[in-house]
């Protein structure tokens, strides 16, 4: 067997594989004679069928099925010799489909797609910003007056007034609503509605015309569970309410006990440090957007200014024919077109990866998988034994698809690590609201 390959360009090349009928007549003759032992043909003895029969109606598919083994073995032998790096996978020319499987020597040709050398300069990302989201004073005030209620008592009344919660039944036979809901009369909008509810009490019936009741669609939805479908239908209709409960929500007081509540008995003792400590915990929850719009802006950014060639032609031959079923010729261009950019990141990602000594180790994966797993299980107030916590780590990562999916967002924050300590990024601090609209307008 000879190999060897020709150069097209710096992206393209062919590998030419060379059998004579010696690399595989051997195992041939060998299955051939197996065969013979085991076959049952009518009129013959099991293993004494003349071998010339077994070869006429064995022979061929034989040699087919070995000499596939061979090629497949010795190309994938070759590129990790050759260190070849390709994109896609080896594409057999047309001339393979024409091999005579009678003549003991042939050959095969392969198109190869090779990734482009290129460099990669981070200062091209100067001008991506890194956004610090900072939560304003409205928003902490907001939280700590969230927490006071959720601590705080709850008084029951019997008439309605600006500030109480109600609890009411909310019915309507046309399209099947039958629900229990809490809402206050910020949430209402129509004047004849308000005017109704200020002169109710808890076991008061009303009847109300449903368009323009509440502020806005949104709370429509949220008060009576619909979708968008069934409050299209609601709002040519009347809806039945009675009115279950009235209560007043009587705030928590700001002191020592709501703290301790809180936080950990003694770590908070003001309630400055308990703003300090709601800053903190909004700045953590808003980080992940934060960085989510990092990582699109530098793969934007890095993508249009890194500069190289692809092997198009080649890459469009292949998507027309590595799925299940062929593609057309226009599906496989509009598939290229849409993953051309993806393409482009991952070359620029691997290369990062390779250039940086960014590979996870086994051991990396594991003490990841972990923390995630506790962070999962704390939600819920749960916190496994170090023996417990191994075996569910172990099983997490006996399945394929979830250690992918792990692995990729261990990956992931190497990267978003690598950009933030190596890149020239420009930093800015924004309030959220004011990072929804510079980040998503």
């Amino acid at each position: 067997m000879n190999i060897s390959k020709t150069d097209i360009d710096k992206l393209n090349a062919v590998v030419n594989i060379s059998i004579d009928k010696k690399d595989y007549e051997q195992k041939v003759h060998t299955i051939l004679k197996d065969y013979r032992k085991k076959a049952n043909i009518p009129g013959f003895r099991k293993g004494h069928v003349p071998f010339g029969m077994i070869k006429k109606q064995y022979e061929r598919a034989v040699i087919v099925d070995e000499v596939n083994k061979l090629i497949q073995e010795n190309l994938d032998n070759y590129i990790k010799k050759e260190k070849l790096e390709l994109l896609g996978n080896p594409l057999p020319k047309e001339k393979n489909n024409s091999i005579d499987w009678n003549h003991g020597n042939m050959q095969f040709e392969f198109e190869l797609g090779l990734a482009p050398k290129f460099e990669i300069k981070l200062d091209v990302l100067k001008k991506v910003t890194h956004y610090q989201i900072e939560p304003d004073k409205k928003m902490i005030d907001e939280q700590i007056n969230h927490i006071q209620n959720q601590y705080g008592k709850i008084k029951a009344k019997k008439k309605i007034e600006k500030g109480f919660e109600i609890n009411a039944q909310f019915k309507n036979e046309e399209i099947d609503l039958d629900t229990m809901a809490n809402f206050s009369m910020k949430d209402i909008k129509s004047r004849k509605a308000i005017k109704l509810l200020n002169e109710s009490e808890v076991g008061s019936n009303l009847n109300l015309p449903s368009k323009g009741l509440f502020i806005d669609n949104t709370t429509a939805k949220r008060v009576l569970s619909l979708d968008d479908e069934n409050l299209k239908k609601l709002s040519k209709l009347d809806l039945t309410l009675e009115i279950k409960e009235v209560n007043e929500r009587i705030p928590a007081e700001i002191n020592q006990d709501l703290f301790d509540k809180l936080y950990k008995p003694g770590t908070v003792k003001s309630e400055k440090e308990l703003k300090d400590k709601i800053k903190e915990g909004l700045q953590a929850q808003f980080k992940p957007q934060s960085n989510q719009k990092l990582m699109n802006d530098i793969s934007e950014t890095i993508v249009e200014k890194t500069k190289f060639k692809l092997p198009s032609d080649f890459l469009k031959k292949w998507i027309r024919s590595s799925g299940k079923e062929p593609m057309s010729e226009e599906a496989a261009i509009d598939e290229y077109n849409k993953s051309e950019k993806g393409i482009r990141y991952q070359l620029i990602e691997g290369k990062i990866i390779s250039d940086n000594n960014l590979k996870m180790t086994f051991e990396e994966l594991k003490k990841f998988t972990e923390t995630l797993i506790k962070k999962q299980m704390g939600q819920y107030g749960q916190m496994p034994e170090k023996e417990k916590l191994d075996g569910i780590v172990s099983n997490v990562l006996s399945n394929k698809e979830e250690t992918k999916r792990i692995s990729n967002q261990l990956m992931g924050d190497k990267m978003l690590k690598f950009f933030i300590e190596k890149a020239p990024l420009k930093r800015k601090k924004v309030a959220f609201d004011a990072f929804i609209k510079q980040a998503y307008n």
